[in-house]
C-alpha cells in the first residue's frame, strides 16, 4: 500500500475476554510481555501488535496462546514506547456484536476519535517506529546467536509491517565477521500501509502472509501485487542471496483485525482467530 491517511478498521473490533499469564518486564531498553519456555525454548517468537500495543488483553491471549505448547519463548515489546493508541477508543468503536451498532454511533464515534489518531500517528512516523523495533532486535540478535536460538517475528495490522521489514537484507548485521538477518522467519497477519516494492523486494527471510476476503483497509490486491514482485524478483535472481520461500492465505469473512480482534461469538470469525494462530505456528514449527 502507500502512504495513505491510517484507516479506521485499525482501531476497531472485539476486546476478548481473559487473564494473561505471562509477566511484564524490562527487555532491550522496551517493556516487553513475556511469556513461555524461559528454560529452554526451541526459539522465540517476537510479536509486533496492532496500534493497541500491551493494553489491550487481546494481544496478551495471543501471546499466550502461542507459548501453549511450551515450546516457544514468546516477547511481546512495548514498541509504542509507551504510547500506544489509546484503549478508550477501543471502548467507544469496538462492540462485541457489530451488527448492533447503529450507522450514527458507528460514524459519530470515528469522527470523534479520528483527529486524536491523526495525531498519534504523527507521532509513530516510519523512520522512528522502524528504528524502535531494529534496535531491539539488533541486541535480541546478538543474544540469541550466542544461545543459539532462531527468532520469529510475526506483525499483526501496524506491526505487520514492521515485521517484514525485519527480514530485509538491508537490516542484516554482522556478527563476528559474518552477516546475519535480524530474525530467521516472519508471518504478517492483515499487514497495513506496506509500501511496494520496497518493503518486500530485498527479505532474505521466509514469510508467510495471511489476508482477508473482507478487510477494507488491506486489499487482496496487495497479496497479488506481492506476489508478482515475487516472481519477478524470483526470475531475475539474487546473485549469491537465496530467494526465500513465501506463502499467502487467504481468510473468510477476513475483516480487518481478524486475526487480533475478531468476535470470538461469531464462529466464522472464531475460526479466522483460530487458525491464523495455528498459521503462525506451522510457518515457525517449519523454520525455527
Amino acid at each position: 500500500m502507500s502512504t495513505k491517511a491510517p484507516c479506521a478498521e485499525c482501531i476497531k473490533g472485539t476486546i476478548h475476554p481473559g487473564t494473561p499469564i505471562g509477566e511484564t518486564e524490562t527487555l532491550h531498553g522496551l517493556t516487553t510481555y513475556i511469556v513461555g519456555n524461559r528454560t529452554n525454548p526451541r526459539g522465540i517468537i517476537v510479536m509486533y501488535s496492532d496500534v493497541f500495543g500491551l493494553a489491550l488483553p487481546n494481544n496478551k491471549l495471543i501471546a499466550d496462546s502461542y507459548a501453549k505448547s511450551g515450546e516457544w519463548l514468546v516477547y511481546m515489546p512495548d514498541f509504542f514506547q509507551g504510547d500506544p493508541v489509546p484503549l478508550k477508543m477501543a471502548d467507544v468503536l469496538i462492540p462485541v456484536d457489530a451488527t448492533a451498532q447503529s450507522k450514527i454511533s458507528k460514524y459519530g464515534g470515528l469522527l470523534a476519535t479520528m483527529p486524536s489518531y491523526l495525531l498519534w500517528t504523527g507521532r509513530h512516523k516510519t523512520a522512528k517506529t522502524e528504528k524502535v523495533c531494529v534496535d531491539f532486535l539488533r541486541e535480541l540478535r546478538k543474544d540469541t546467536l550466542s544461545r543459539g536460538l532462531k527468532i520469529g517475528m510475526v506483525g499483526f495490522c501496524w506491526g505487520g509491517k514492521y515485521a517484514i521489514r525485519a527480514g530485509l537484507e538491508e537490516h542484516m548485521i554482522e556478527v563476528d565477521g559474518k552477516k546475519v538477518s535480524l530474525v530467521d522467519a516472519v508471518v504478517a497477519l492483515h499487514p497495513s500501509h506496506v509500501v511496494l516494492p520496497g518493503d518486500v523486494e530485498g527479505l532474505v527471510v521466509p514469510v508467510s502472509y495471511a489476508w482477508g476476503e473482507q478487510d477494507s483497509l488491506v486489499s487482496l490486491e496487495t497479496k497479488t501485487k506481492i506476489e508478482d514482485i515475487e516472481g519477478r524478483v524470483r526470475k531475475a535472481g539474487t546473485g549469491e542471496r537465496t530467494v526465500p520461500e513465501m506463502e499467502h492465505r487467504v481468510y473468510k469473512p477476513g475483516r480487518h483485525g481478524f486475526a487480533v480482534r475478531g468476535n470470538p461469538e461469531d464462529p466464522a470469525e472464531r475460526a479466522c482467530l483460530e487458525d491464523s494462530v495455528t498459521q503462525v505456528l506451522e510457518w515457525f514449527n517449519k523454520w525455527l
